[in-house]
């Protein structure tokens, strides 16, 4: 009698305990005016940056198309400063820009992206076209801007986090995520979120690669020691467990109090900053976008 065989397992399905990080504070209105995307463009968003790149980096295919990327001049890991600064334009182009701005980028990273793609026989495969792989990078995106504000201005209510969401969706669709893609709604977007984390896994490879990311090692050692323990503790705390257990760090309840009377710190000083300089950055970021494209130069 032949043995039936196994049948496949079924994929982890996560909660949100495990995928998102925890966010304890009411929120604290700052406008009558229903939320948006823009109200986040707050320099602190930059905290929970490389944090963003680990997350999108999770996703084997993004990982092994970042670490193995042929494309010198976009290298993270060798010219850090020129892509912290194209990734912020793509940002800033997808909430701020018009569409005839956000076509011009995307024609401008697809000349990188079409370089981006697995060898044959490759055991990671990837491709920078790849519709699914995009979609993971723009929700990871969109995490890391939901996380910052409610650090920064406390939970929303699901009505707030409904109107913060609603234009979201150029965060992907910038590039060739088709609208019908995006999640339409915010509960549609955390069913996504927590299907898409079973896809979550950072082999040694990538967690080598990530490794030298929060240790600094693309910019030079009087930089480096200084903001490499700042930069891993903020990465951490950006974290949800399920990425923390993937690239195999600790976090204890210290740390995690540690990090939210930070916030708490942060966030109390943040009312007395005039908005125009919280999102200066971004504007200053938009302006030098408009500059190149009428100038015909280089958008990344």
């Amino acid at each position: 009698m032949t043995a039936a065989a196994p049948s496949p397992q079924p994929a982890p399905t996560f909660t949100k305990d495990r995928t998102r990080i925890p966010i304890d504070a009411t929120h604290r209105p700052v406008t009558k005016r229903p939320l948006a995307l823009t109200d986040a463009l707050d320099f602190w968003s930059f905290a929970g940056a490389a944090a963003n790149v680990v997350m999108q980096m999770a996703r084997p295919g993004v990982g092994y198309g970042v670490a193995e990327s042929k494309v010198e001049s976009g290298a993270l890991m060798r010219h850090p400063w020129k892509r912290a600064r194209t990734t912020t334009q793509y940002l800033a182009v997808a909430i701020l820009g018009t569409e005839e701005e956000r076509l011009a980028y995307r024609e401008a990273v697809n000349v990188a992206h079409r370089q981006v793609h697995s060898a044959p026989g490759a055991p990671v495969k990837y491709n920078a076209f790849d519709r699914s792989l995009q979609l993971w990078v723009a929700a990871c995106l969109y995490i890391g801007f939901e996380d910052t504000y409610q650090l920064l201005q406390g939970r929303m209510s699901d009505e707030q986090a409904e109107a913060f969401y609603v234009s979201s969706s150029t965060l992907g669709t910038t590039l060739q995520v088709t609208a019908d893609m995006w999640p339409a709604t915010r509960a549609d977007f955390d069913r996504y979120w927590n299907e898409a984390c079973a896809q979550v896994e950072i082999d040694e490879f990538v967690r080598a690669y990530l490794n030298d990311l929060l240790d600094l090692r693309m910019i030079h050692w009087s930089l480096r020691l200084p903001f490499r323990n700042l930069l891993r503790f903020l990465t951490i705390g950006f974290l949800a467990p399920l990425f923390r257990d993937q690239l195999g760090v600790e976090w204890t309840a210290t740390d995690q109090r540690r990090f939210d009377h930070l916030f708490v710190f942060v966030a109390f000083v943040n009312r007395f900053i005039p908005r125009f300089l919280r999102h200066g950055s971004t504007h200053t970021l938009m302006a030098d976008v408009r500059r190149r494209i009428r100038n015909h130069k280089n958008l990344i």
